[in-house]
């Protein structure tokens, strides 16, 4: 068969589960993308031509490395680390890090795909890549989470570089294991550069990174109610998680007028009716950052609030749903059910946490939804406003960093509106984000020849 001939989507998707067995998560993440780009290629001889979406789902490099650490036992433990560089065609590689006994190649294959798309949604030069490990920091001692980043960088640092690959944190990895990373990079190759995003404001880091993902993701949905003259004033929201990404788009729901009333982590979600308010919020921040607590204590502390064990928030009637946990942790039926409860947006702050099931509901009931590869980049533009202000030797203060993340999240906004514009008014952003970010990918791809 000529490079030219057409392959319908089945017989690419059949390619790409022949080449990634046992890989679930990355087969889902490229044939949700896949769904949309093959009729948006149809009329586009060039990508067909140069296998553009076939090079995309391949990617460039896995790295796979053994991580020996030391408990404070004097055992020797062994876990396995990664770093999945996908596709470095509009900078370099970016994508955070994350520890948790979840990880394996098929989370990282599919979260660095994703985070191709996501980087260039932003505008900013940055390509997409992903990494981690098995390691579970939960019950560990600082001094052992010490010693295991610092092995994992041991290994990790010859991969990486400002100009090569920016690793940043993700589930499991927050600034205390940013720090003791970059220490140990800077230790190994006697270099102070920006390599790392997420830092300390002490060692080059930025300001409101923390609250930029959870911000954005509010940020977003706030542009999509704007679509129908509507805000979050007055509305219900149902906000899945207690970490870094949840509590902070609960804190800017409710800077906007709305009602945040469900919380979770893995042992089950709280809901309070009475609203989840910033000194609430504030107090899940002390209680899961400081002292590791489970959500379920949040009950304790706070009367007529209800947690509801081993079950997700999805059933709790809201006007706008924003899951903001893990992978797949919204379902086809939890889609249904929230369409039926009358949901009018959901704006994802995790990364693919509705699986393909509950996407097809979502927009086969027209619902204002938007994929993580939009709604949660935030994170991520910050993390490239980071290394822009490490690239200078400068910092740019608050009003200016909260302005330049408004403003990121607005331009994703119109760049999926003008690819997912449908007949009625009606926006598809997963095809929408789909094909931007795609565009910008493929067309420096077929500017750099067959590389």
């Amino acid at each position: 068969m000529a490079i030219t001939d057409h392959v319908d989507f089945n017989g690419f998707m059949e390619g790409v589960k022949r080449r990634n067995p046992y890989q679930p998560e990355f087969v889902q993440a490229v044939q949700e993308v896949a769904e949309d780009i093959f009729d948006f290629m149809e009329d586009k001889e060039e990508y067909h031509a140069q296998q553009i979406l076939r090079r995309i789902s391949e990617p460039d490099r896995v790295v796979s490395f053994r991580v020996c650490w030391e408990d404070d036992a004097g055992n020797i433990r062994v876990q396995r680390g990664w770093r999945v560089q996908n596709n470095n065609a509009i900078g370099p590689y970016k994508g955070g890090i994350r520890f948790h006994p979840s990880v394996t190649e098929s989370v990282l294959k599919f979260l660095a795909f994703e985070q191709t798309f996501k980087n260039a949604l932003t505008g900013l030069p940055m390509g997409g890549g992903k990494g981690g490990s098995n390691f579970n920091p939960k019950g560990k001692s600082v001094r052992e989470i010490m010693r295991f980043c610092q092995s994992f960088m041991t290994e990790l640092y010859r991969h990486i570089g400002a100009d090569v690959d920016v690793p940043a944190g993700d589930i499991g990895v927050g600034g205390r294991e940013i720090g003791f990373m970059f220490g140990q990079y800077k230790r190994i190759t006697n270099q102070f550069t920006g390599v790392l995003t997420g830092k300390g404001l002490e060692y080059g880091g930025s300001l409101i990174r923390p609250e930029a993902t959870g911000y954005g993701a509010v940020y977003f949905l706030a542009e999509m109610l704007a679509t129908r003259d509507d805000g979050l004033v007055g509305k219900t929201a149902v906000v899945s998680g207690s970490g870094n990404v949840a509590t902070h788009a609960a804190e800017k729901i409710t800077q906007l007028g709305g009602k945040v009333v469900t919380l979770s982590d893995s042992g089950g979600f709280i809901h309070d009716p009475d609203g989840i308010t910033q000194e609430k919020i504030d107090w899940v921040k002390a209680h899961k950052t400081h002292r590791r607590g489970r959500i379920q204590d949040y009950c304790e502390e706070f009367e007529n609030a209800s947690f509801h064990p081993g079950k997700t928030p999805w059933g709790v009637p809201c006007d706008v749903a924003l899951p903001c946990a893990t992978q797949n942790e919204l379902l086809g039926e939890d889609a249904r059910t929230l369409v039926a409860n009358g949901c009018m947006a959901v704006s994802e702050g995790a990364n693919m946490p509705t699986d393909l099931d509950g996407v097809h509901v979502f927009k086969a009931a027209r619902l204002l939804y938007a994929p993580g590869k939009a709604a949660n980049a935030g994170g991520v533009a910050v993390s490239g406003l980071e290394m822009s202000q490490n690239s200078e030797r400068r910092a740019w203060k608050e009003e200016e960093l909260q302005q330049m993340l408004k403003d990121i999240m607005a331009g994703i906004h119109e760049r999926c509106m003008t690819y997912g514009r449908q007949d009625g008014g009606y926006c598809d952003y997963v095809k929408g984000a789909n094909i931007a970010g795609f565009k910008k990918v493929a067309d420096a791809m077929l500017a750099f020849g067959v590389v």
